[in-house]
């Protein structure tokens, strides 16, 4: 029998496993750097996070009042716009967009560079050349020949020169062997969520009511509104007076938040709900799995709250259900370098610094009744409106792997300062400086991602737009 797909070997300069928030745009950047490039993804479509998980707006990376992720976001964001899919509301944050538009732009751009992309495929591990030691010296960092995907043509090996462990769990580098921390001190992790919207929204009567409310809102266009236990919301009492009347359970209060849609009218995506705190390590197939069915049960209780309490909303109906939960964090890489949360609040520079960042600290705690910590406000120099810190390359590279780098949630990273690095926009920059970087070892050092000349790169991403 002919199969209908090909089994001749084939070898790419830099495979991307993953294509998701920093996978995709590291495929279209080593693309557009000369490589051949193969993003492989379990899901349809690009964009993961962003896509998959439903997780729109993008969120504010500024200082000073601009933007700090630039280059391949612009032009996505550009896009976006163009099509219907990209929003910019009164107050210039230009972090509106539809996801579904999102997954077309995103292979647009992958294709139209020349790269190709492979879904409905799973990594399942790396096939490893291990170095060995010489006299009196360490082994050298081992190198990856080969990844082994599963997909309807079976299990095959695909080879690279150099790979891009973007499966935002550092799947490929800890069935290496790689060293790795994976949540806080006692190993817990943030609180997973899985989004969803409501359609059928009347939007104007929603708006009217959340003004009357404590809640006032630009334009209908542009909606954001939120509630969390203990945080002075003035959506509070509703919520309370919801879970006494057996409309939702208590946790559902712990985190709440929706958002309007650019060229989806009449309908509102949300933050959550939030999964239950014993759910948390979406690297664990059981927790990730019991997520769905915690979350579609929850998202049921918050359509009929809505349906309930809020005016607009009466006819709503559950527009989508995102078909991947939404992780926060799970495993990060130990790198060549570590971020720290001191690093972030007194704005470290690095002389390797690839992405600059003034997002806060972020952790969506399931601990102590799943209390939000989202710090804004301080002392520390990274509280000043003009402040960042920097995140260097070394973060990106794994010990032990010669030619192997990890942008996005997984980089290296501490538990706190991982809640800070995590947002989409960053995890575009650091995709994009690994695309650049991979195509280039791949090119010009036998895969060796430490010989990448990185005063070089930077000098490559700030004539892409960046500021480094």
């Amino acid at each position: 029998m002919t199969l209908p797909y090909s089994t001749e070997p084939r070898t790419w300069d830099v495979i991307v496993a993953g294509g998701g928030t920093a996978g995709a745009i590291a495929g279209i950047a080593a693309a557009r750097a000369g490589a051949r490039v193969l993003v492989v993804e379990a899901l349809g479509s690009l964009g993961g996070t962003g896509t998959n998980a439903w997780v729109t707006p993008l969120m504010r990376n500024v200082s000073a009042g601009q933007n700090l992720n630039r280059g391949l976001t612009d032009e996505l964001k550009a896009r976006l716009r163009a099509r219907g899919d990209g929003a910019t509301d009164a107050g210039g944050n230009d972090n509106w967009f539809n996801p579904e538009g999102l997954k077309v732009v995103l292979e647009q751009m992958l294709l139209e560079a020349g790269g190709e992309v492979l879904y409905h495929t799973q990594v399942v591990a790396p096939l490893v050349a291990e170095a060995q030691p010489t006299a009196h010296r360490a082994p050298p960092p081992a190198h990856l020949t080969a990844l082994v995907l599963h997909n309807k043509g079976g299990l095959q090996a695909f080879h690279a020169g150099v790979f891009i462990d973007a499966t935002g769990d550092a799947d490929v580098v800890a069935r290496a062997g790689s060293p790795f921390h994976a949540g806080d001190e006692d190993g817990v992790h943030q609180a997973m969520s899985l989004r969803f919207t409501l359609a059928g929204v009347e939007t104007g009567r929603l708006t009217a009511f959340l003004g009357e409310h404590g809640q006032p809102q630009a334009s209908p266009d542009f909606l954001h509104f939120w509630m969390v236990w203990g945080w002075n919301s003035s959506l509070e009492p509703l919520f309370r007076e919801a879970v006494t009347a057996g409309v939702l359970e208590e946790r559902d209060g712990d985190y709440f938040q929706g958002f309007s849609v650019p060229g989806r009218p009449g309908e509102i995506s949300f933050n959550c709900p939030r999964i239950r705190a014993d759910l948390n390590d979406g690297a664990n197939p059981w927790h990730l799995s019991a997520a769905q069915t915690d979350g579609r049960a929850a998202i049921d209780r918050l359509t009929a709250f809505c349906r309930r309490y809020f005016p607009g909303c009466e006819a709503a109906y559950i527009g989508t259900v995102a078909p991947m939960v939404g992780v926060r964090e799970t495993r990060r890489i130990v790198g060549e370098y570590t971020l720290t949360v001191e690093d972030i609040l007194d704005c470290r520079r690095f002389p390797d610094s690839i992405c600059r960042n003034h997002y806060p600290v972020d952790i969506h705690s399931v601990k102590g009744g799943a209390r939000l910590l989202h710090e804004r406000d301080g002392t520390a120099p990274y509280f000043a409106p003009d402040a960042y810190h920097e995140i260097p390359y070394r973060a990106l590279v794994p010990v032990g792997l010669r030619n192997v780098l990890v942008p996005g949630r997984a980089a290296s990273s501490t538990f706190e300062a991982q809640s800070a690095i995590r947002v989409q926009q960053n995890c575009h920059t650091m995709g994009e400086a690994t695309g650049i970087a991979a195509a280039w070892a791949a090119r010009d050092h036998g895969g060796e991602v430490r010989g990448v000349d990185v005063a070089a790169l930077q000098a490559e991403m700030r004539r892409l737009g960046h500021v480094i």
